[in-house]
């Protein structure tokens, strides 16, 4: 790993400041709340970037007021969450953090302020990424699941990448909960220190790897700060919640659920080989699935009287 150099803007006392990146994509159920939760941040981000991603029905933008602190990027086609995050973060300028938020996650109301209070701390000047508690939340009902949805990306022993807890009961922490290092953070949300995102930004200025489209660049993004020497940190008392836009494999379209498998063996290319028996059965798999999931929707299809 490579040894990481001192911070320089800690150094000279500059001020942290906070930018939000938010790809959406017929996001007109979740994105206003997900931005009044940063309205009322009581640490305001310094700016907020919402991209587009050419969605068929975009009429929901003209409900969100540009101001100083908030821009909307329309982009002419879809370019996946990779490319659009890539677009955000150049057009976002400067900053010392830099959190890349899915539209349908909800920031608690101290999230920024704790998050940049233990950033600062001379002792997390290695912390390249962190996370907090994501909470499931029904956006239809507007409650909490009383779930958990993630709480750190894993990997089993044969290789699967999974979401830590998800489905657990949720009981409170303390204020003292310890934080703890993770090997990969869901992309949901992710307060990056730009430092070691730039650490891993490609001759073109990108930061996620265009090839990934969707699906598992927030592994592959993990990894690759991982490798420079930067820590990955979960603290369970940043809490956010999260609607998470898909209800399992069954409801995902072929082409999603190739790519989500291609996306895999990528990962294990770039991470010595683990998991290739378990990804390439999974990738070779899909046509069967797609049997099996039409069958189950056979069987469960109640014709109407």
């Amino acid at each position: 790993m490579k040894e990481i150099e001192p911070e320089c803007a800690a150094a000279e006392g500059a001020p942290a400041t906070v930018a939000v990146i938010v790809v959406a994509y017929n996001s007109g159920s979740v994105i206003r709340r997900c931005l009044d939760a940063l309205a009322i941040q009581t640490r305001r981000p310094d700016a907020v970037l919402v991209i587009d991603n050419n969605s068929p029905d975009s009429e929901y933008l003209a409900e969100i007021r540009e101001s100083d602190g908030l821009r909307i990027i329309r982009n002419n086609i879809n370019e996946g969450f990779c490319g659009a995050n890539n677009r955000g973060y150049r057009m976002a300028g400067d900053h010392t953090y830099v959190v890349f938020l899915n539209p349908d996650a909800f920031l608690h109301r101290d999230f920024i302020k704790r998050a940049v209070d233990w950033m600062e701390r001379p002792e997390n000047a290695q912390v390249g990424i962190l996370t907090g508690t994501l909470l499931g939340f029904d956006i239809g009902c507007e409650r909490h699941t009383g779930a958990i949805d993630s709480t750190g990306v894993f990997q089993t022993w044969y290789g699967k990448w999974y979401d830590r807890s998800q489905g657990e009961a949720w009981v409170e922490t303390g204020a003292s909960a310890d934080a703890e290092d993770v090997p990969a953070i869901s992309g949901a949300l992710m307060f990056c220190r730009s430092r070691a995102i730039e650490s891993i930004r490609a001759p073109n200025g990108d930061i996620f790897d265009r090839r990934f489209f969707m699906y598992k660049e927030d592994i592959d993004l993990s990894l690759r700060v991982r490798k420079r020497g930067w820590r990955l940190v979960y603290r369970p008392t940043l809490i956010c919640d999260h609607c998470r836009g898909w209800r399992g494999r069954q409801h995902m379209s072929t082409r999603a659920r190739y790519m989500s498998a291609r996306n895999e063996l990528r990962l294990c290319f770039a991470n010595n080989g683990r998991g290739m028996v378990y990804s390439s059965l999974k990738y070779l798999f899909v046509p069967l699935e797609d049997i099996f999931i039409k069958l189950l929707r056979l069987f469960n299809h109640r014709p109407t009287e």
